[in-house]
């Protein structure tokens, strides 16, 4: 089969993690026949919930239960941390449904392992997970060192940032200096009063 776009590959996509849960798709099924809209501006989805409890691709001409709207430059951070997933979107139409979609969008994982020793055996797929996920570690850890080397640089090599600390120590001095001077200027008008 190929995929043409999201709207093609989706559908399969969750189905495939619905086929392995059997409670997702008990929560899915009392919305049978709703569909839900996921909108990111360039890309839409519009997927209808099954009498069983699974999804597919649903007509444009139909209306939506409910509507997901995220701005594109937020899809990375709602792959990345799908608990808030739901905090970058705007909602419009069923609550009860919307709050079933983040309560599966938070619980549904992909069993990758499982899927690969289908294909190329129980040792083979555990290697090859185990593979991916120190492969992703050492990104996520090379990132951070990055991150982390630069900013450095820009702070303590090559000043272009401040510290916050620094920033709040000189607001201080900025503050009491200010302070000084006004008390200063005031002794000189006494002074001055004072001589005339």
């Amino acid at each position: 089969m190929i995929f043409r776009s999201p709207a093609d590959f989706l559908p399969a996509a969750i189905n495939h993690l619905l086929a392995q849960e059997a409670w997702a798709r008990a929560k899915l099924m009392p919305h049978a026949g709703k569909i839900a809209v996921f909108d990111a501006g360039l890309v839409t989805v519009r997927l209808q919930v099954t009498a069983d409890g699974m999804v597919e691709a649903a007509n444009r001409d139909e209306a939506a239960a409910v509507t997901i709207r995220a701005q594109l430059s937020d899809l990375p951070l709602i792959l990345q941390n799908r608990e808030r997933a739901f905090s970058y979107v705007k909602i419009d139409g069923d609550a009860d449904f919307a709050n079933t979609i983040s309560q599966l969008s938070q619980s549904l994982r992909w069993d990758a392992e499982g899927d690969l020793a289908g294909m190329v055996g129980d040792i083979a797929a555990r290697r090859m997970a185990m593979g991916a996920r120190s492969a992703f570690d050492a990104a996520k850890s090379l990132q951070r060192s990055v991150s982390e080397n630069a900013a450095e640089y820009f702070l303590e090599e090559n000043p272009m940032l401040m510290r916050p600390q620094a920033i709040a120590g000189f607001t201080q001095d900025v503050t009491k200096l200010r302070d000084d001077v006004a008390r200063l200027s005031k002794r000189i008008e006494k002074l001055k009063d004072a001589a005339r």
